[in-house]
């Protein structure tokens, strides 16, 4: 028999998880209810209780959100994934499932800004311990080890210097130290780097990025193991509800659809545009894992199929000159959202990262100086030309 295991990853981006109703569509249908029928109470009660499987409360169990966990979960790689209502409900959940007071977290310094405030601010106000170490040293991780540590977390590569952390190392250093580790996989999705196969216990999704891909819908995954992910992430949505609404999971669904010719062409565009801006003046450095020169260069190409769409990149005149750049664009959208079709430029220092410390910034290696462009599917020369105007801009009063 042919099993959906053995369907390559086009396939299951396709065609997993959808059985067709009683209609017979061809595409997922939207079940939009907040509640099911129940066939007799003696039913009602074998699902609430757990006896018997099906849909009990839109709160929990949707048919549509359960077919994009299931198809998501196929392309990681995992028995299990709970869907959410964002990115960071994701990671909330996934802690708060799993943690208690008096447990230690070591997360990267190198996250999303608001996955550091996540942490730092509000899981910590429960009694929950925070250690920061460098994403790409293996001894800042185990120094920061404690008996009491539970979870690593890593966002590989990084937001937004696209630094790339060695997963099977970290998965190594967890498990020996009785710890998960959990990755998110925001910037290369599963069509180029799959986290579980190299040793991870958890994936994180913000699937409003390049699993959505044109910036619709707002939405988060948890994948990973049945017991933990099933078992007890699921638990905590049950209870708390920070759930993902059928509409935006049949949208995440049509996404998944493109994801593996999308991310190629996306890496390949953001890789023409890093070389193009290594020339460009006014550019100080050019942050890509794709450029040889890049630190962690080789350690992407092992663990990632392409090297994704992201490409930051510092330039001479600090914030102003980033500004400006800025500014100048008429093409790109200037937004802090990535993943989108659509060409994004944004400012990381004042945007995604300008709730933390300048400290913070500075251990993370995020200026002022710095942008941060998710390349999106325009013609590659219409991108360079929008920048070409703002790399040449003079500043204000500079008249020659």
């Amino acid at each position: 028999m042919f099993e959906e295991n053995d369907w390559a990853f086009e396939t299951r981006a396709l065609r997993v998880g959808h059985e067709r109703s009683f209609e017979g569509e061809h595409s997922e249908p939207i079940f939009l209810t907040s509640s099911f029928v129940f066939g007799s109470a003696a039913e009602a009660a074998a699902r609430f209780s757990g006896q018997t499987t099906g849909n009990i409360y839109g709160r929990f169990t949707n048919p549509t959100v359960r077919v994009f966990e299931q198809r998501l979960a196929s392309l990681e790689g995992g028995e299990a994934c709970v869907a959410t209502g964002s990115g960071m409900a994701a990671i909330l959940s996934l802690c708060m499932a799993l943690l208690k007071s008096g447990d230690h977290v070591l997360v990267a310094r190198q996250v999303f800004g608001t996955t550091s405030v996540l942490f730092g601010k509000y899981l910590s106000k429960f009694g929950i311990e925070v250690g920061y170490a460098d994403l790409t040293d293996l001894s800042s991780w185990q120094a920061g080890l404690r008996p009491t540590t539970r979870l690593l977390f890593a966002e590989t590569p990084s937001n937004p210097l696209t630094q790339v952390g060695d997963i099977r190392a970290l998965a190594a250093l967890a498990h020996a130290n009785g710890a998960w580790l959990a990755v998110d996989n925001c910037f290369c999705t599963p069509a180029l780097q799959r986290p579980l196969e190299m040793g991870a216990d958890f994936v994180i999704h913000s699937a409003t990025k390049y699993l959505d891909g044109q910036g619709r819908c707002v939405g988060g995954a948890v994948v990973g193991s049945e017991a933990l992910v099933e078992g007890e992430v699921r638990g905590f949505l049950r209870t708390a509800g920070p759930s993902l609404s059928p509409f935006n999971a049949w949208v995440f669904l049509k996404g998944l659809e493109t994801l593996s010719l999308r991310m190629r062409a996306h890496s390949e565009a953001a890789q023409a545009l890093a070389q193009w801006l290594r020339e460009a003046p006014g550019v100080a450095r050019v942050y890509y894992p794709g450029l040889p020169d890049h630190p962690q260069h080789a350690l992407a190409a092992a663990q990632q199929s392409a090297f994704g769409g992201i490409v930051s990149f510092e330039l001479h005149g600090g914030r102003e000159a980033a500004w400006r750049l800025i500014d100048s664009t008429r093409l790109l959208s200037i937004t802090a959202n990535l993943g989108d079709v659509k060409t994004t430029i944004t400012h990381p220092a004042s945007t995604t990262h300008g709730r933390l410390t300048p400290e913070q910034r500075e251990a993370a290696g995020i200026k002022e100086s710095l942008v941060r462009i998710a390349v999106g599917l325009e013609n590659p020369a219409d991108i360079q030309a929008d920048l070409a105007r703002g790399l040449s801009a003079r500043p204000p009063g500079d008249c020659c």
